[in-house]
């Protein structure tokens, strides 16, 4: 086999790893943050949370009622 072909064979089977890689590291985060987000405590800061933005939308008429 030629040089040539050896090394885009080489190149390709690493970007091959690269990608392989850069998807497990995807897929831990993804799980993280989802592992993070069923927590008690993260459920009543996204309330908390909730409840702060409605109040910024409401007008003053409506928050003196």
């Amino acid at each position: 086999m030629s040089t040539t072909f050896l090394k885009r064979q080489k190149e390709m089977k690493r970007l091959e790893k690269q990608r392989a890689k850069a998807e497990r590291r995807a897929q831990k985060k993804l799980a993280s943050h989802a592992k993070n987000d069923d927590s008690p405590q993260n459920a009543s800061h996204i309330e908390s949370d909730v409840s702060g933005t409605n109040a910024d939308m409401l007008t003053e008429s409506e928050r003196q009622n």
